[in-house]
C-alpha cells in the first residue's frame, strides 16, 4: 500500500510517501480501507518528537480516518462506513495510508448522510472540543465559559458544544472571526488583541468565569486566574513549549484549579463519549467545517510544514489516499 511515513523523528521534511507492506489485524483489530485523512497540530510535535510517545519506524503519520470496513470482525460488517481520530500514537500505525489497522474500541459508525471529507476534517477538533469542556471542565448547562482563540477549528467545536449545552459562551478572537463566532451562538465576542481585554471580559463575566479554554497555545494564567469565579477551571490544552506564571495565592483563595489535558492521553471510554457526542452533532448538520481544501496523500509532508507555519488558520486540509 501507498503511505506517508518517517523513519526517525525530526522535521516535515523527512516524511516519504511510498510503498508500505499492508497491515494485518490482529485479534480485536479492523482492517480499514482508507477514505480520507488529515493533519492536525499534534501530527507535527509526535513527528517531530517534541511530544514523546512509542512508535513503530518506519512510522505512517496522522491521526484521523474515515474509511469503509475492508474486513469482517469484533462487531463490524464489510462496507461500514467507519473513522477513528486516535491512530499514530503510543505504538499505533497512523492513518495517512491506503489501509489502516484500527482497533475496534476505537473505531465508530459514520452517521449515515454525512459527507466523509467533511467529517474527518473536525473530529479531532470536535472530540478535543467535548473533552476539553465536560471531561475535564466539568461545564454544565447555565454555567459560563470563556474560549480563547475561538475562531479557529478546535475554538469553533468549543462553541458549538458549549451553546448546545446551554451554557454561556464568551469569545475571544480576531476581528475577522468575529461574525462566525457569532454565527456559533457565542454571547459575546471580544478582539483578543484589545489593550483592556481583562477588564473587557471581566465586565461581561461579573460572577466570573466558571470554565476558562484557551486555545492559542500561549497561556496568559495570570489573567485567567484573575477572572475565574468560585471554583472555576482553567483547561490548558496547548502550548507545549509556554512557561506562564501561575498565581498560586489568587488560585487557592478561590478555590479554583488549572487541569491540563491532551486527547492523546484520553482512555478508550472517554474518546467513545466523545465519539457518541461527535456523531449526534454531524448527523444534526452541525459541526461543519469553515472551509476545506482537497488534496492528495502525497501532499502530507506539504500540510505539515504548512501546519507548522501557521498557515491553516480556520481551515482544514483533507488528504485522500
Amino acid at each position: 500500500m501507498r503511505a506517508a511515513y518517517v523513519e526517525q523523528l525530526g522535521p516535515p521534511d523527512l516524511i516519504r510517501f511510498g510503498e508500505l507492506p499492508a497491515p494485518v489485524p490482529g485479534p480485536g483489530e479492523v482492517l480499514v480501507d482508507v477514505l480520507a485523512t488529515t493533519v492536525n497540530p499534534v501530527d507535527t510535535i509526535v513527528r517531530s518528537g517534541v511530544f514523546r510517545t512509542p512508535l513503530p519506524f518506519p512510522f505512517v503519520v496522522g491521526r484521523d480516518l474515515v474509511g469503509t470496513v475492508a474486513s469482517a470482525g469484533s462487531g463490524f460488517a464489510v462496507g461500514e462506513t467507519v473513522w477513528c481520530d486516535s491512530l499514530g500514537h503510543d505504538g499505533r500505525q497512523g492513518a495517512a495510508a491506503e489501509q489502516a489497522v484500527v482497533p475496534a474500541d476505537r473505531l465508530y459508525r459514520l452517521p449515515p448522510g454525512v459527507d466523509p471529507g467533511e467529517a474527518v476534517a473536525v473530529f479531532h477538533p470536535a472530540a478535543t472540543a467535548h473533552l476539553a469542556l465536560f471531561t475535564h471542565g466539568g461545564l454544565r448547562p447555565g454555567r459560563t465559559v470563556l474560549i480563547g482563540g475561538a475562531g479557529g477549528n478546535v475554538g469553533s467545536a468549543l462553541v458549538e458544544f458549549a451553546v448546545r449545552a446551554h451554557a454561556r459562551v464568551l469569545a475571544t478572537a480576531a476581528p475577522r472571526d468575529h461574525d462566525h463566532v457569532r454565527s456559533l451562538g457565542a454571547a459575546e465576542v471580544v478582539d483578543y488583541h484589545a489593550d483592556d481585554l481583562a477588564a473587557r471580559l471581566a465586565a461581561l463575566a461579573p460572577d466570573g468565569v466558571d470554565v476558562h479554554i484557551d486555545t492559542s497555545g500561549h497561556n496568559d494564567l495570570e489573567t485567567a486566574v484573575g477572572l475565574l469565579a468560585h471554583r472555576g477551571r482553567v483547561v490548558v490544552m496547548s502550548g507545549a513549549r509556554d512557561e506562564p506564571v501561575l498565581p498560586v495565592g489568587a488560585l487557592y483563595m478561590k478555590d479554583g484549579s488549572v487541569r491540563g489535558f491532551a486527547i492523546s492521553n484520553a482512555t478508550t471510554a472517554e474518546l467513545a463519549d466523545a465519539a457518541a457526542s461527535v456523531n449526534g452533532l454531524l448527523a444534526a448538520g452541525a459541526l461543519r467545517p469553515r472551509s476545506v481544501e482537497y488534496h492528495p496523500l502525497s501532499a502530507t509532508a506539504r500540510t505539515h510544514r504548512r501546519m507548522e507555519r501557521g498557515e491553516l488558520h480556520g481551515r482544514r486540509v483533507v488528504l485522500r489516499p
